[in-house]
């Protein structure tokens, strides 16, 4: 074999100086650069501001979203200072904002606790700007540097005087690196909100100058508030929420909780004011008190005999909301993304302040136990009979892949990673779809009419329909709580109804299974939504197929004045031959995917509850408050 010379030396090692490595890499410090990163660039700067509201110095904090698509976070809290910082040289202001790791978050001195724990956030924010400016109050004078794209354009400078104390950053994210620069007013106000629940007394208001709204966020009972808010549409077993605080070796631990009449859980864990999604210690020893309370209140009280088993922890979780909120000094997150909280100690903090908290409660309040109890009585029951049921489908094969639904027609490929599973509304479309498909990775499911509504049943009864065996089946991971995306046989698993009313209910009865059921799938990206076209406009010899009535509205307008320009609206998929099916939906080099993801778990929660739940009444209310808002209702 030829060989070439390699000349390799010292002078191809390359070192990325200050914050020049954040741009190159921004993925690596706030996650990604769409919707989800640009967001997290206002988390970022918020955090600072609520780390000081936490140390008890800010009980105010502004958002607001500018009309040139810039943003503003504004605090009452100290003000960064602008003394001159003795390792770098520079103004302390200058040192945050600028260098990576360097903050009043290391070494106990700024923050007993802090959520901005890496101390890169505002020096993350101000690299991946197009530009920034700070401007600090304090000691009654008004402070001012602006930076481009991370590097400062001058030194700290006083521009007049002040009243009170405070920060305001302004940023501008830098369009050359975030592939969607639009922030959605909605996802922030729902973090503000979030944020104004786990701070007791703290007022933050979101603004959006484009459309015209703010918002205020303030709530005295703090994550009881936050729990009662969660349930609102819910109907629940006792009034007033279970609040449980107290404070174990420097560790600060708040905890509400709140059953309903339904049958998912909703717990979800904060440390220090971050949402931990995946949970962690804090997560861990609420759950194991929790379950061990619950086991032998129901005991003491004769509720649960003695010749009973114990209640598993899905079993006292069935119906129960639930908020975890620690506060501790030195917090050990997994990532920069903070998902995960790692500190062992907490799980012990956590279980003896819930342990001893909820015995009290518990045997304070003899009825609502009552009330509990017969609950979780009744969830261990429906277990067992949901374990019959899934143990006669196995033994069926009807649940562990062994023995394929027979209206699947499944693709040839084997690697899931390359391959397709399109969920589609009837007998009509899915004859386009199997028609239309590349066989080698597409496959196709078809349902037969509306599957069952999993926010108003059981597992048992779940599992007794038929078009939910077929799914779990052809999926071939299991459901909730033993989902295992290993073994996920389609790697894209997309739904695809038809652009009507049905086609939509069917599409939430879907996104509602797998948020309940299968979150997993979600979480690992796998789950998408086809966009089938809504119209096709045939003008001279061409045609045009348009999917947003945006598109619409602009082709006729350029085409206004010619003749001979036809529309056909399409609703359902059986509508289009198998080769438009392909063309427009189908086909990886032309079709529009839209991903599922859960940015927030809370918000998803509430809503999927408030539309698919028993109550009727908050779902009307829902309707009528966005009902000047819905297009192309199909009546």
């Amino acid at each position: 074999m030829a060989t070439q010379k390699q000349d390799y030396s010292a002078k191809d090692i390359q070192v990325l100086e200050g914050l020049e490595a954040v741009r190159r890499r921004p993925g690596m410090y706030i996650g990604s650069t769409d919707q989800r990163g640009l967001h997290h660039l206002v988390y970022e700067v918020v955090d600072n501001s609520v780390d000081e509201a936490m140390a008890g110095h800010c009980d105010h904090i502004q958002v607001m979203l500018h009309q040139d698509g810039s943003v503003s976070v504004a605090d009452n809290g100290r003000g960064i200072p602008v003394d001159t910082h003795r390792t770098t040289g520079l103004s302390a202001l200058e040192t945050v904002m600028t260098v990576l790791h360097a903050g009043g978050k290391f070494g106990g001195g700024g923050y007993k606790v802090s959520g901005g724990l890496h101390g890169v956030g505002a020096s993350v924010v101000n690299a991946l700007s197009e530009w920034t400016r700070v401007e600090v109050r304090r000691d009654g004078k008004t402070y001012r540097q602006e930076y481009e794209r991370g590097k400062p354009k001058g030194r700290v400078a006083p521009v007049g005087p002040a009243e009170g104390t405070g920060t305001t950053v302004t940023f501008k994210a830098d369009a050359t690196i975030f592939q969607d620069a639009e922030y959605d007013f909605g996802v922030l106000a729902q973090r503000m909100r979030e944020m104004a629940y786990l701070n007791r007394g703290l007022w933050i208001t979101i603004a959006n100058e484009r459309i015209d709204s703010e918002l205020t966020f303030y709530f005295e009972g703090g994550i009881a508030s936050f729990t009662r808010h969660l349930n609102h549409s819910r109907n629940v077993l006792h009034p007033k929420p279970i609040f449980i605080e107290s404070e174990v070796g420097g560790t600060m631990v708040e905890v509400a909780i709140q059953y309903n009449d339904g049958f998912s859980e909703s717990t979800y864990s904060f440390a220090n004011c971050i949402n931990t999604i995946d949970g962690g210690s804090h997560l861990t020893g609420f759950r194991s008190a929790h379950t061990r309370v619950i086991n032998e209140a129901l005991r003491k009280q004769k509720i649960l005999k003695d010749d009973d088993s114990n209640l598993t922890g899905d079993d006292v979780r069935e119906g129960l909301t639930a908020i975890i909120s620690v506060k501790l000094p030195e917090p050990q997150f997994e990532g920069q993304t903070k998902g995960r909280l790692g500190n062992p100690e907490v799980k012990n903090h956590v279980e003896s302040v819930v342990y001893e908290g909820l015995n009290r409660y518990l045997e304070e309040h003899p009825q609502e136990l009552r009330r509990i109890g017969d609950k979780c009585l009744m969830a261990a029951r429906a277990r067992e009979a949901a374990r019959k049921a899934r143990d006669l489908v196995v033994r069926k094969g009807l649940l562990d892949g062994s023995t394929l639904p027979g209206k699947l027609a499944d693709c040839s490929e084997r690697d899931p990673s390359k391959c397709e599973l399109y969920i589609v509304e009837g007998d009509s479309a899915g004859g386009s779809a199997k028609q239309g498909r590349d066989r080698a990775f597409q496959a196709i499911l078809p349902l037969k009419g509306k599957i069952l509504n999993v926010e108003k049943a059981r597992a048992d009864r779940m599992l007794a329909f038929e078009g939910i065996r077929n799914l779990i089946t052809a999926l071939g991971t299991g459901i909730h709580p033993q989902v295992d995306v290993g073994k996920l046989r389609y790697h894209k698993v997309i739904i695809m109804t038809d652009a009507d009313v049905d086609g939509s209910h069917i599409r939430t009865l879907l996104l509602t299974f797998f948020f309940r059921q299968m979150q997993e799938i979600i979480q690992a990206e796998h789950l998408y939504i086809a966009q089938p076209p809504l119209y096709r406009v045939q003008h001279g010899r061409q045609h045009t197929w348009i999917y947003t009535e945006q598109e619409k509205d602009t082709l006729l307008e350029s085409l206004r004045g010619e003749r001979n320009v036809e529309m056909q609206r399409y609703k359902g998929l059986g509508e289009m031959n198998p080769e438009q099916l392909w063309d427009t939906t189908m086909n990886p080099e032309t079709r529009t995917l839209l991903k599922v993801d859960i940015e927030d778990a809370a918000g998803a929660d509430e809503i999927f509850s408030q539309l698919m739940g028993e109550d009727v009444e908050p779902r009307k209310l829902f309707i009528q408050a966005h009902a000047l808002q819905v297009k192309n209702l199909d009546v």
